[in-house]
């Protein structure tokens, strides 16, 4: 089996290098699950600011100048033609020829171009790329945020105005809070705040805390609900098992980050009951998306890492062989989509690379298990 290392240099990143930069500028917005490029695809904020983090982070870790200047391209980009001058936030999506397509503020796509901005920033110390994160934290904080009833609202026009369908994709039910972003709102704050530790961020993420234990995580059955109105009753019954093992070692992240002890007291019993929750064996018999594997690697890694948990370890190296076997391809590069049940053929229906197909999920569970073998020993247990 592939080392997280070699998974990461070999198969991932050199996927994104070779085949996604537009020569219009920018990136493709798709290339599909059979590997053809589709120029008159728009451009999401979230692909671009995902290959932004992506490429931010494994510079700051491997030191290889190509990934700085991928970086660098998607940093220009993001401020250049999705960044708002007039009213902030970022736009949704762009025309290829890099226009803006879609003007409104999901914030969402707002959280994961602080996530890479910031990332940014840390790897690089540049300082425009920390002061644009700063302002998009404000953004999000000034409009988004619930002053009655806590929490943060899902989208709004470009003006920062209502918005009626606050969807994140088609598959969302139109509810003004969702588990989703409240997730991707908490781990971009988390890595701003390694670098700009501002007494109101503090405050946000451990808000964002207590709004994961208090009102997002069911306490009957340790799955976390995922839409709610504005009064935080949960609307939909629906379980996202991914979410569940991705939530717990980014909790867990944020609470560290912090260095709170007494936060830390209240997190990590949560954190392993979600894990202990989150009904392993069903990735390998039901449709599961490349994601959901890459989460529960690190997901479970996590907690073998800072509890011993023998059973969880093997759980990642269960899920990892996974990754090696079926969801890599191993001609063209990068992991596909899904694959089918039970043979386990790859899906290729689904992008290769595309709105939501992007180098995060699973670089970043590369990334974590490499910055992680200076306490285990990693080539023993997933090489």
């Amino acid at each position: 089996m592939l080392t997280p290392q070699s998974m990461l240099v070999e198969h991932i990143l050199p996927f994104w290098m070779m085949r996604m930069p537009d020569p219009r500028g920018g990136f493709y917005g798709r290339i599909d699950g059979h590997g053809v490029i589709h120029p008159e695809a728009e451009k999401g904020a979230i692909l671009n600011a995902r290959i932004l983090w992506t490429f931010a982070a494994a510079y700051r870790l491997l030191g290889t100048p190509a990934y700085l200047d991928m970086a660098t391209r998607a940093k220009r980009a993001l401020l250049d033609d999705f960044f708002d001058p007039e009213y902030g936030g970022v736009f949704w999506s762009l025309n290829p020829d890099g226009t803006p397509r879609d003007t409104k503020k999901q914030i969402y796509a707002v959280g994961f171009a602080i996530y890479g901005l910031s990332e940014y920033a840390r790897a690089t110390g540049d300082e425009e790329a920390l002061a644009h994160a700063v302002k998009l934290f404000f953004d999000i904080e000034n409009h988004s945020f619930d002053t009655e009833k806590n929490g943060y609202f899902e989208a709004f026009t470009r003006e920062w105005g209502e918005i009626a369908d606050m969807r994140l994709s088609d598959k969302d039910a139109n509810e003004h809070k969702t588990m989703n972003t409240h997730l991707h709102i908490l781990e971009p704050y988390t890595n701003l705040y390694r670098i700009w530790p501002d007494a109101r961020l503090r405050a946000a993420i451990r808000n964002l805390i207590s709004i994961f234990i208090d009102k997002i995580l069911d306490p009957q059955t340790f799955h976390l609900r995922l839409f709610f109105d504005d009064d935080w009753n949960s609307i939909v019954e629906r379980t996202s098992y991914g979410h569940d093992i991705e939530a717990s070692w980014l909790l867990h992240e944020a609470a560290l980050v912090l260095d709170d002890k007494p936060l830390l007291t209240r997190v990590e019993p949560v954190v392993r009951s979600i894990a202990q929750h989150a009904e392993f064996e069903r990735l390998f018999t039901q449709p599961s998306q490349w994601w959901e594997f890459a989460e529960t690697v690190v997901g479970f890694y996590n907690i073998w890492q800072y509890w011993g948990d023998k059973e969880s370890l093997q759980k990642a190296q269960k899920a990892w062989d996974f990754v090696c076997t079926y969801l890599l391809d191993k001609e063209q590069g990068e992991w596909y989509w899904a694959v089918h049940y039970p043979d386990y053929s790859p899906d290729l229906t689904e992008d290769k690379a595309g709105f939501w197909k992007c180098p995060y999920h699973n670089g970043r569970a590369c990334m974590e298990l490499i910055q992680r073998q200076d306490s285990v020993i990693l080539g023993s247990c997933l090489s």
